[in-house]
């Protein structure tokens, strides 16, 4: 199981084992190298041998001795002074594991002294509160406006039925993270600052909201620069998940990078005609729950978190936005994508070195292009979170 969304229980845990100030006198002294230990998700348990699918690398053995501690922690505990003992019988498949001890020379089996474990149910069980705390008191959308003096962050969220400004304001108590330019992944984001953030970038923030909604006292935010690519494929290559594209706007080919958790969906003509009516000034699109109820039926009842941890409702009680519309439309096969196919994507930044993630690829959008001259406009609709989305993430996930 790759664990999206720790919600930093984890991070905290593993800072925990590798601090001796944190352990309990019966614990072994701290390693003298932080490469001897192994964190990943339990494959399976063979006596006293279990094997991680390991997050850094492929699959590790992690073998017990006699004078292993094994004991268990809770998503959020902070102490692992009396944590219950646990038996090598306790540990169950897609149980999170740190292990401490000796790796071998080739890195691949860890002859442990300690083991921490985080049961996966508890793990699931913290995932849902924080999808459905982030999709109750979360707002998102395309960064506007920023000012450091004031600790205050602009952004603008558009919804198939309009747009709205809220201002998010940062305190020295928020937790602010910033996504890695080459990945999608909550896991890989680390701290930020306010000065890292920018117009043009997308953020999604939890907190308490005013009573028209506003503005919103952050309690924790997450943002990342983002690429919206509006084009047509050139090559689509299964054989190493790669798709190259023309974009519209640029004229240039781009490589992007297809993973496990990029989004590859297909718009149904109708919606797509809405959208694009709309972008030409026309009627409002159709309602969400309309368009809901055309696509029922497609299969997919995935309503989890996209990239970054976060769902994809919108706001408790409000109407769904496209992202959840989304999420229930057909799926694409990389292989279906022949050359000529219109696209709009949401990708990562990439770096000089790694080319940008797709986040969200669409098809079916013919329409929508030729509605919009303004290429980057049409594909900013798909933005995981200027769309209103309750991620995210991508865990740790928040």
């Amino acid at each position: 199981m790759n664990v999206r969304t720790l919600c930093g229980a984890l991070a905290i845990c593993t800072a925990l084992v590798l601090d001796a100030s944190a352990l309990s006198a019966q614990n072994p002294p701290p390693e003298t190298s932080a490469a001897q230990k192994q964190v990943g998700t339990v494959k399976a348990v063979n006596g006293n041998s279990i094997t991680l699918v390991v997050d850094v690398g492929a699959e590790a053995t992690v073998l017990l001795q006699d004078s292993t501690r094994i004991v268990l922690a809770v998503p959020g505990q902070r102490d692992l002074q009396n944590a219950p003992a646990l038996k090598v019988q306790d540990l169950k498949v897609g149980d999170r594991v740190l292990a401490r001890g000796k790796l071998s020379d080739d890195g691949k089996s860890l002859a442990a002294t300690s083991v921490i474990v985080m049961k996966g149910a508890d793990i699931a069980a913290k995932q849902q509160r924080e999808r459905d705390d982030w999709q109750k008191r979360g707002v998102g959308g395309l960064v506007s406006a920023v000012d450091e003096t004031a600790g205050t962050v602009t952004i603008s969220t558009t919804t198939l039925g309009g747009s709205k400004t809220t201002t998010v304001h940062v305190s020295k108590d928020t937790v602010v993270r910033r996504y890695a330019p080459d990945s999608i992944r909550f896991d890989d984001a680390t701290s930020g600052t306010l000065a890292q953030i920018k117009p043009g970038d997308q953020l999604r923030a939890r907190g308490t909201r005013s009573a028209d909604g506003s503005e919103l006292s952050a309690e924790e935010i997450v943002s990342g620069t983002f690429r919206s690519i509006a084009g047509t494929v050139v090559t689509a290559d299964a054989s190493d998940n790669s798709v190259r594209v023309t974009d519209l706007a640029t004229k240039k080919q781009i490589t992007l990078k297809i993973s496990g958790d990029s989004q590859l969906r297909t718009l149904p003509p109708t919606m797509a005609q809405r959208i694009a009516a709309r972008l030409k000034g026309g009627p409002a699109a159709a309602q969400p729950s309309q368009v809901g109820a055309a696509n029922a039926g497609s299969g997919d009842k995935s309503a989890e978190a996209r990239p970054g941890g976060f769902g994809a409702a919108g706001r408790s009680g409000g109407p769904p936005d496209f992202q959840q519309l989304l999420n229930r439309m057909p799926t694409v096969a990389l292989t279906d994508l022949q050359k000529g196919t219109p696209v709009m994507i949401v990708a990562t930044e990439g770096t000089d070195t790694n080319p940008p993630t797709a986040i969200t690829l669409l098809t079916g959008v013919d329409a929508i292009l030729t509605a919009s001259p303004d290429s980057g406009k049409a594909a900013m609709l798909l933005s995981p979170w200027n769309l209103g989305g309750a991620d995210a993430a991508a865990g740790g996930n928040p």
